[in-house]
């Protein structure tokens, strides 16, 4: 569920350019990349759909068919992006400010040290990724440290968050940027506890709803998963066995990243988003973060391309969009690795074949 936040800085086609090139072809050459299962894509103009395709098979070794179009995909952590928008938007009336302290909105986290430092946690620094708490995804390691294959078991999100109890600090409050998954589980609870809805229904009544995602929804407890037709993803077991990952346990992705989407659906989004229809620039400013050393050029493409995306067990996202919200482009890819490192690259390349085709090298 790393979080993929990446900025162009050398122009190759002039900034509100709208010619896109050919998706399938995109896709094609995507799904040829090793460890992909399959691929799926779709990007859109001014809020119309311009282009769409998928290639490789819905499941493991060719089979199941290609994936639909128009099939719904994990959107990782992806979700963090309309989580913080939601906690924004009750920032903008009123229901809590920004330098409120975690332990006064939450004060059951406080008890024993379960997050350590609460009463000087702000609401600001878990959106930020500067909280300093510590990760429940990887607890400090690079494999993910629960059983990826309890596909039953439900956990509350306080349960997620006692994971990490006793682990070291990545960093003293509002210092410095430390990835962390746990920030997102924290703000999903404070939602609720502000709100006395539930996660899930405010996702759908805020935004949703409103922006016409009619084929998303947020995931609460397991045995739920993707709904219809869509590409599976795969994770090996300890024997190496390549496992279906396609109802993965939902309650670990709580606030983090548990939203199921489309292209279509997470392209509505970011150009409402980008086009300042969702928060007020301050709070738009906030979500966004000040600079940091997950950001990097690619070198190529337009000057106001920005990309987005999250990774987790058997699938990777990828947003590429105009900072302007007039071009979006999804992705979607399975997989049957672990890693995806070799993945995104090659997912990068495309959306730049596709948002920028006279200006990829």
């Amino acid at each position: 569920m790393a979080a993929l936040l990446l900025a162009t800085a050398s122009p190759a086609t002039a900034a509100g350019a709208t010619a896109v090139g050919d998706v399938r072809q995109a896709m094609k050459t995507l799904a040829e990349t090793p460890g992909v299962v399959g691929a799926i894509g779709g990007v859109y103009v001014d809020g119309k759909l311009a282009g769409q395709g998928t290639a490789g098979s819905r499941l493991l070794n060719g089979q199941g068919g290609t994936i639909p179009v128009g099939s719904r995909f994990y959107i990782g952590s992806q979700t963090k992006q309309m989580v913080g928008t939601v906690l924004l938007r009750l920032v903008e009336e009123g229901r809590l400010a920004l330098d409120d302290k975690l332990a006064d909105l939450l004060p059951e986290v406080a008890d024993g040290d379960l997050v350590e430092r609460a009463d000087e946690i702000t609401v600001q620094q878990l959106i930020q990724h500067t909280s300093g708490i510590p990760d429940w995804w990887s607890r400090g390691g690079s494999e993910p440290a629960f059983d990826v294959f309890d596909f039953t078991t439900y956990y509350r999100p306080i349960d997620i968050v006692k994971t990490t109890r006793g682990l070291p600090r990545t960093g003293e409050p509002g210092k410095e940027f430390a990835y962390s998954n746990t920030n997102y589980t924290l703000i999903g609870m404070i939602i609720e506890r502000v709100t006395g809805g539930t996660l899930a229904g405010e996702l759908d009544r805020r935004l949703f709803r409103p922006l016409g995602m009619t084929r998303t929804y947020a995931l609460t407890k397991p045995p739920e998963g993707i709904k219809g037709p869509h590409g599976h993803g795969y994770y090996p077991d300890s024997t190496g066995t390549l496992r279906d990952m396609h109802r993965a346990n939902a309650s670990w992705g709580f606030g983090a990243g548990n939203i199921v989407s489309t292209t279509h659906d997470v392209s509505a989004f970011q150009r409402a988003f980008n086009q300042g229809k969702l928060l007020p620039p301050s709070l738009q400013k906030v979500l966004a973060g000040p600079p940091r050393s997950a950001k990097q050029s690619t070198g190529q493409c337009a000057d106001d391309l920005q990309m987005q995306g999250g990774s987790g067990l058997g699938y990777t996202t990828l947003i590429l969009y105009s900072t302007d919200g007039r071009q979006q482009f999804e992705m979607s890819v399975t997989r049957s690795t672990t890693d995806d490192s070799a993945i995104i690259p090659a997912m990068v390349k495309a959306g730049q074949a596709v948002l920028c085709p006279t200006g990829v090298a």
